[in-house]
């Protein structure tokens, strides 16, 4: 099953595939809070605890069919995650690790839920809620569940380094480098950024 994705005004669209092998979860970690709050979009972005609704799935997965010229990426951090977005309006789509030999893409609920639907009847129930220790209240536990999930999908990405599925990605040239700059949060960005979580 594919699901269609697209930044809030519609000019980045694409679709990801093989939803029932995705991981559903939540996070709740300063860096992703800070990030929502950077881009203008904490309202939309985070829930009422200060989670990011993620799917997590394969590079291969992700396909964008438009808009590809709108496309950003920034980090808080020298070392920390590509954070991509829609430049065109601060839609935030996904973030990735640096190494594009380990591509696993945590899409952002934004750009997955045009028309606001839930996202459960595409890529089931959260199973995941992490870094619960820096939400604004306490979260569901999920127990096995998480686990479970882990272990049914991190082999597989995993995997990729030995098949070479990796260089399967729309985020990342043939040479493994990004396919836009990356920008890195000045110290006072990243310092508003953290001050408004």
């Amino acid at each position: 099953m594919n699901h269609r994705f697209q930044c809030r005004c519609a000019k980045v669209v694409g679709e990801v595939a093989d939803t029932r092998s995705a991981i559903h979860a939540v996070c709740y970690c300063r860096d992703c809070q800070a990030y929502a709050h950077h881009l203008g979009q904490a309202d939309a972005a985070l829930d009422a605890l200060a989670g990011t609704e993620v799917v997590g799935t394969h590079a291969r997965n992700v396909s964008f069919s438009s808009g590809i010229d709108q496309l950003a990426c920034l980090s808080l951090s020298e070392g920390g995650l590509l954070r991509w977005y829609a430049r065109c309006c601060n839609t935030p789509l996904a973030n990735t690790g640096r190494d594009w030999r380990m591509p696993y893409v945590g899409l952002v609920h934004l750009c997955l839920r045009a028309g606001g639907e839930p996202l459960a009847p595409a890529f089931g129930p959260v199973q995941m809620h992490l870094e619960t220790a820096s939400a604004k209240g306490t979260p569901p536990r999920t127990g096995w569940s998480q686990l479970r999930a882990l272990l049914g999908f991190m082999p597989r990405i995993a995997a990729a380094r030995f098949t070479g599925s990796y260089r399967r990605t729309p985020f990342f040239t043939a040479t493994g480098a990004p396919v836009v700059a990356v920008r890195v949060l000045s110290a006072a960005e990243r310092e508003k950024a953290v001050a408004a979580v």
